[in-house]
């Protein structure tokens, strides 16, 4: 078959993930990378044999010839990045969280109608295996009918202080709450009417991080599920996972409790620490991304060539961003909020 050609705008850590994936899907060809950083993305593209190298995403999306675009910029600079893709009638496969304003989103929502273009956001949680697994335990009624949940997803501060260099421009809600809020929502099988949140600071300010350090939220959905949501960036670096991930689904007739941070399968120790390996996300098998961090990469092109509907719709992508939005109104209001789709 003819290969599906790619481009990718943003050469970072998780620009990485998209690279080394794509890459290494024998149908397509990644023909260009786009960074504001030109060694990055000369570096991505000496690495994997890219031959396009631009530092403006408008000159990439005029000279080079993809089908579509991988978006891997920082959460709050995808935007004005989809609409122009989208605008050059590129396909658009979008890191989380979509967008962070209501004007973002709903200006993406009609650039990529208007054009007809097909568009996806990389909530990869979708493709874990316990999630995956809880997902279709509930499908067929093992637990009765969802009442509540609790979902915790957290980070080390070294995500917050080293890994991200542009964390004060963003929080920990729209980094991991994205995907905390849709996995639960995905399990509950219902949009979020009401939220009311609670927020921290002051452990990464002292740090030097202008950011909230964590929201504790509760989430009221439209089927009369209850559930607490916590996202928080100041978990301690001696944590063996940087990752702290647990999730618990109460149902009528039963229970699903998922940690995917302490599994248990391996722990690597030495005389200074122990660390638990990252074996579900991005776990490398015979010298290959295998974990559902790339799956939902793959899953992606795989829907565009048989055209059949993506993992994540853009709209429940789109009103994931809505609640956080409420959240964030939430916490700075302390009232309950109702969310506005």
């Amino acid at each position: 078959m003819e290969k599906i050609k790619a481009s990718i705008i943003g050469a970072g850590k998780q620009g990485e993930v998209h690279a080394r994936t794509l890459s290494e899907i024998p149908y397509v060809e990644i023909v260009a990378v786009c960074d504001l950083n030109k060694s990055r993305a000369e570096e991505m593209a000496n690495k994997y044999g890219i031959k396009e190298i631009y530092t403006d995403h408008k000159e990439m999306l005029e000279k080079s010839d993809c089908d579509f675009v991988a978006i891997v910029t920082p959460d709050h600079l995808h935007a004005q990045v989809t609409i122009d893709s989208a605008n050059a009638k590129k396909h658009v496969l979008i890191e989380k969280p979509f967008a962070t304003t209501r004007k973002d989103i709903f200006d993406m929502l009609e650039a990529i109608e208007r054009n007809q273009v097909r568009a996806m956001v990389d909530l990869h949680n979708r493709w874990s295996p316990p999630f995956s697994t809880a997902k279709r335990a509930i499908e067929n009624g093992d637990i009765g009918e969802v009442r509540s949940g609790y979902i915790r997803l957290n980070d080390n501060k070294f995500v917050a202080t080293d890994m991200l260099a542009w964390s004060a421009n963003s929080s920990i809600l729209w980094f991991l709450g994205s995907h905390s809020l849709d996995a639960i929502s995905w399990l509950v099988n219902s949009r979020v009417d009401k939220v009311y949140s609670v927020a921290r600071d002051g452990v990464l300010k002292n740090l030097g991080i202008d950011t909230i350090d964590m929201y504790q939220t509760t989430l009221e959905f439209e089927n009369g599920a209850i559930v607490q949501m916590e996202n928080g960036w100041i978990t301690p670096n001696g944590n063996t996972a940087i990752i702290d991930f647990k999730c618990n689904v109460l149902g009528s007739e039963g229970m699903i409790n998922i940690n995917t941070s302490s599994h248990d399968l391996i722990q690597i120790s030495n005389e200074k620490r122990t660390i638990t390996p990252d074996i579900l996300a991005k776990p490398i098998i015979e010298d290959k991304m295998a974990g559902f961090s790339s799956n939902s990469i793959r899953s992606f092109v795989d829907r565009l060539i048989d055209d059949k509907p993506f993992q994540v719709s853009v709209e429940e992508a789109a009103n994931s961003c809505l609640v956080l939005i409420a959240i964030l109104e939430s916490a700075n209001t302390g009232k309950a909020v109702k969310v506005e789709y």
